[in-house]
């Protein structure tokens, strides 16, 4: 069952207290890696967006210009200033199933959160899905890439899939092509007794698959959510 729960979870705690230590101890930020590290996030984009989160709560500045630019805010005693937005969303964990391209290929996790690390997942407000969502069924992937660019997908976003075995033409998917062990993120077509996998990218050529038995639709998009761009570390 999804976990539910207002204002910040663990991963932003864990993050504001990395900033806190090396805003106290250190006399400079840390970087998005050092971060990482500390509260134990394997993926730099997956800090991002926990960054932004706070960022939009008021608990951090941010200046992408630099490297490091970020600062912890704190009032004249010394506290946390407690200004979320009055009407907090709530949030959900999503399981992160790892990374999408042209070639790694993944395991989605189990319809309905049986079992997943809490470490390896997305926190996502509730208010970004329709009523009748299931949310059972959502699991997240991060694009490695760029063959859908021109469908605001970039390297290193995220994009929050809901399971599923089949898709309407002009539906973005996950597949997996089976005679050659891999997956991939393109537009869905079905024509002409073949599968074509389109990417949103116009230096790239569609996929066609001649034998539609050879494709293993594995989820829908949903949502997608973006990487912020920072400066170089």
């Amino acid at each position: 069952m999804a976990r539910r729960k207002k204002g910040l979870g663990d991963r932003h705690k864990k993050i504001l207290a990395v900033l806190e230590h090396f805003q106290d101890n250190v006399g400079y930020p840390p970087s998005i890696r050092e971060i990482g590290r500390e509260a134990d996030i394997s993926s730099t984009s997956v800090v991002n967006y926990y960054l932004d989160q706070l960022e939009e709560m008021g608990y951090i500045e941010r200046d992408r210009k630099i490297s490091r630019g970020m600062r912890l805010i704190k009032n004249a005693a010394g506290q946390l200033i407690e200004n979320i937005r009055s009407a907090v969303d709530e949030i959900f964990s999503v399981p992160l199933a790892g990374r999408i391209g042209a070639g790694e290929v993944f395991q989605p996790p189990p319809s309905g959160f049986g079992v997943f690390n809490p470490e390896e997942s997305i926190d996502v407000a509730m208010s970004l899905f329709p009523e009748h969502e299931n949310l059972k069924e959502l699991f997240a992937l991060e694009v490695d890439g760029d063959s859908m660019i021109d469908a605001m997908v970039n390297d290193g976003d995220i994009v929050i899939m809901r399971h599923a075995n089949q898709a309407r033409n002009g539906e973005m998917v996950a597949v997996r092509l089976t005679d050659d062990d891999m997956t991939t993120l393109k537009y869905f077509y079905q024509e002409n007794g073949k599968v074509r996998l389109q990417p949103a990218n116009p230096t790239m050529d569609p996929i066609i698959i001649n034998d539609p038995t050879n494709v293993e639709i594995q989820g829908k998009v949903v949502l997608v959510i973006r990487k912020m761009q920072s400066a170089p570390i």
